[in-house]
């Protein structure tokens, strides 16, 4: 939710996530994010029973409850932070990157002005701008697994100049129900792979081949399940870096399942245990701009998953 246009963020690293022909003309594949538009429908081509939306982002779709929420008694005037549901880790702070799905609704009466049930997470960087105040300060503190409500005063929202929308108007106080799905704290380019963790060759190879780097002790990615990931890609014969998401050092969230990621990758990632560091070599992929003659590696670090 950004803070003059609801929309879900755009972004992923590209390489990696180049799309087989096939799904990106499958009804079922996740349509591109809409950035500074409100969108709070299902798919036409989408049924689902009363009050759930399709998710998306699992292959195959399940539905998921758009979870209700209860108005405040009264308009708010200051933040409210309400914990509907416990969440446990560490508690998020400024700089992390928080993954949610969340509604909203104008506190008044109730009427929905946005949601990304059935879609893909929405990452919020704490204290970057990027959202409303009220959700700049209502996230902080909250542990991945949490329900939330947040009731925002209008100068906590968008005070008298809303985003181009019909629902919510000038001095509208707000409330959402948030799920933190996941808390990522920043990236440190210094722990960013060295050339040396590439493992390099000119043999080629048919399928992934995967070597674990660093084991991590968290839990453990399954296949169809979102993992959130620091990844560098290179060529496999000279290892020149393809792209990163070290860069910028903004993690990003991936459904582990065919027509979403790479093949090698679908086949390569399942297995990492959170907190773990995986080398994945895989053939090229025409969607990749490079000749059959070179592989491509892949270091993968897994930061969180749900």
């Amino acid at each position: 939710m950004h803070r003059r246009a609801l929309g879900p963020l755009a972004g992923s690293i590209a390489l990696v996530v180049a799309l087989a022909d096939d799904a990106s003309s499958d009804s079922s594949a996740t349509s591109e994010p809409s950035t500074g538009s409100v969108d709070t429908t299902a798919p036409d081509d989408t049924t689902a029973p009363e009050d759930t939306v399709v998710d998306m982002t699992l292959v195959p779709a399940t539905t998921v409850p758009v979870p209700e929420v209860a108005l405040p008694s009264a308009t708010p005037t200051e933040l409210v932070v309400t914990e509907l549901e416990p969440g446990e880790g560490p508690p998020a702070a400024a700089g992390d990157s928080v993954f949610v799905h969340y509604v909203g609704v104008r506190s008044e009466d109730g009427a929905e002005f946005d949601s990304n049930y059935g879609g893909q997470p929405f990452p919020v960087v704490l204290g970057a701008g990027g959202v409303i105040e009220g959700w700049d300060q209502g996230l902080v503190g909250a542990t991945a697994g949490a329900r939330l409500q947040l009731d925002i005063p209008a100068d906590l929202a968008y005070g008298d100049a809303p985003p181009n929308t019909d629902v919510i108007q000038p001095g509208d106080a707000l409330s959402f129900v948030i799920d933190v799905l996941a808390v990522v704290p920043p990236a440190d380019a210094a722990d960013a792979p060295t050339a040396e963790e590439f493992p390099l060759s000119e043999e080629l190879v048919t399928e992934a081949v995967s070597e674990d780097l660093v084991v991590g002790d968290g839990a453990t990615l399954e296949t169809g399940q979102t993992g959130v990931f620091q990844l560098i890609a290179a060529r496999g014969d000279t290892g020149e870096v393809l792209e990163s998401t070290w860069t910028s050092g903004q993690p990003q969230a991936f459904v582990i399942a065919e027509g979403q990621l790479l093949e090698g990758l679908v086949e390569g990632l399942p297995g990492m245990q959170v907190g773990g560091r995986r080398a994945i070599t895989i053939p090229s992929d025409p969607n990749m701009g490079l000749t059959p003659e070179t592989n491509v590696v892949i270091i993968a670090d897994l930061l969180a998953t749900f």
